[in-house]
Parts: C-alpha cells; structure tokens; sequence
C-alpha cells in the first residue's frame, strides 16, 4: 500500500509514520508525508533513519493544488491534520475552519477525481459532545460545544455526502483522549510533567472533575491501521482506551511520581463551554477489527513521564515558542 499521511509529523501522525517506516504496519509498503510544520508539527520527532524511509513534503492540506498533484500517486490517505487545541480554537477559531474543513474538503475533492483511493478522517469524540453517564455509539448524534470539535463535525459530514454523493471509499475513526510521546506541551498530561519538571505550579480547570478517557497513542495507531486496512467504507469506529480519569485523578497520579503535593496545583477559571465527561463505546471496533488496546494507563504513563524526563531537549524549545 502507498499511503499518504497528512499531519505526519505532528504528536499523533509522527508515532504512526514511525510505526508505519518500523514495519509494524504489514500491508503500509510506501509511505508520504505531507504537513504544513506550524507549531505543532516537528521533524526533530523522527530520528534521521527514520526521515530517509519515507518521503516528505512541506505543505499546507488547503494548498489545492499540491494536494490535487500527490494524491493520485497513493492508493490511500490517513488525515491526521488538524488544529487540535480546544483552548485556541476559542481565542482564535480561524485557522481551525480552514485545516478543519476546508483542508479536508480540497482531500475529498481531488480523492473524487482518484476514486480508486481510500481515506481515513481522524476524527475525535468530541464531536458527541459530552455524556454524564454510559458511553457513545458510533450512531449516536453529533453535539460539539467548541469550535474545535464543531470544525471536526463539519468535517466528518463532508466525508459522509462523499460518501453518499459519489461514492467514495472513505471512513472515519472517532478516538479519545490521546497521551505519549512527542505529544506537544499544550495538552494537559505533557503540559503537567514538562511544568513539574520545571519547578511550576500545574493549571486545573475549575474543580478538576472533568472526567476523559485516556489512550495511549500508539494503541489509537493501532486502531488507525485495522480501520484502514479492515473497515467498511462509509463507517465510523470509535476507538477508546478504557481508562476513564478525572482530570484531579490524572493530576494526582503526575504528581505522585515526582512525589509532589497537591500544593503544586493551581485552580484556575474554567473554560467556556468546557464538556463534563468523554467517554466512547468501542465494541464495534473491537467486533469488526479485532481492535484492543494493549497498553495499561499505569505503564503508559510511567512510559510518558520518563519519556519527558529524558527528552527535554525537545520540549523546551517548544515551550519558550508557544
């Protein structure tokens, strides 16, 4: 398979190119990169052997034409681009209207004069809104409270009248609350181990009772690969990780590693529209694709902490940036 994957070299779409160029995908034989390095995006996520086993293009997925021009050389597309930071999307939404839609309408529009292509959106459980108790079908209606998660929404309704209007062979993943390696100090677990270990004071909205489900990245990969490679077209699967933590609770256990006291913790004013409780029912996934998650939250977060601990080479340069 000669894939394309756009945001290949941001937190999510880096660990899958790197599993992809390791040989961990069996049917992925080529693979293109093409991402637009903004903030999020870091080539210094891959060792050079790594950068020489795929081919990279430095590009925008709103650029029509460069999008028009590599997509008829694959037999299939992965989007993981996207503005993600939910915190962003409501200071400034216009960037997430352009990536979020737009990008993926120019895919779908040269995809429809490739029809022979396949093509995954990565999508997000955001998009359900947010659910006090039980877990989202794949079925149930689409209810975002931010323009970040609206903008994906919008996205995946486009996918859908491909789908519908022409025909396309296109699905769609709906994950959780990603962590791991590479992932940009933004977010709340890179964000609180990278300030601990900088002697500051970590940020909590509101009471800390937000409650997410987490999933190691590479286990979302995983599920990436088994609906690309086993999915029907015109479907969506969630994929979840089966860990499901209060912000205070995730807060907490950071904070018992390095042996630090909840005085390192700083409350601070909610954010608008901030959705209560994430969580996704994934039994369709695990029917259809024989998808599980395989790495425990207690190993996978020992993993991420001394993952940052060692690689603060990386992440500082990154946090004097934004």
């Amino acid at each position: 398979m000669r894939l394309l994957v756009t945001g290949g070299a941001g937190f999510i779409g880096s660990n899958f190119v790197k599993l992809c160029v390791q040989g961990s995908f069996a049917e992925v034989s080529e693979v293109t990169v093409v991402d637009s390095l903004t903030y999020a995006g870091n080539l210094d996520n891959f060792t050079k052997e790594e950068l020489n086993s795929f081919t990279f293009i430095k590009g925008d997925i709103c650029d029509r034409r460069l999008i028009a021009e590599i997509v008829p050389a694959v037999d299939s597309v992965v989007n993981f681009a996207a503005e993600s930071h939910v915190d962003r999307s409501i200071t400034d939404s216009n960037s997430f209207m352009q990536t979020n839609i737009m990008g993926v309408f120019n895919l779908l529009e040269a995809i429809r004069k490739n029809p022979k292509v396949r093509f995954l959106q990565v999508s997000t459980d955001e998009v359900y809104g947010s659910i006090l108790k039980g877990s989202w079908i794949e079925s149930d209606p689409l209810l975002p409270n931010s323009p970040y998660s609206a903008s994906k929404a919008s996205a995946e309704l486009l996918v859908r009248s491909y789908v519908r209007t022409h025909n396309l062979d296109c699905i769609i993943t709906r994950c959780s609350n990603n962590y791991g390696d590479y992932h940009f100090p933004e977010k709340l677990i890179p964000l609180f181990i990278t300030n601990l270990l900088e002697g500051k004071k970590v940020p909590i909205y509101g009471t800390g009772q937000n409650k997410r489900d987490w999933l190691h990245v590479k286990d979302h990969c995983l599920g990436v690969y088994l609906a690309l490679t086993k999915g029907v077209s015109g479907e969506i699967y969630n994929i979840g990780g089966g860990t499901e933590l209060s912000n205070l609770e995730i807060t907490q256990k950071i904070l018992n590693h390095f042996e630090k006291s909840l005085d390192c913790v700083e409350f601070v004013s909610d954010r608008p529209g901030h959705d209560f409780r994430y969580s996704v029912n994934w039994d369709k996934a695990k029917n259809q694709l024989d998808y599980n998650p395989t790495v425990s939250f207690e190993s996978g977060l020992q993993e991420t902490i001394e993952w940052y601990q060692a690689n603060q080479e990386w992440w500082k340069p990154l946090k004097q940036q934004k």
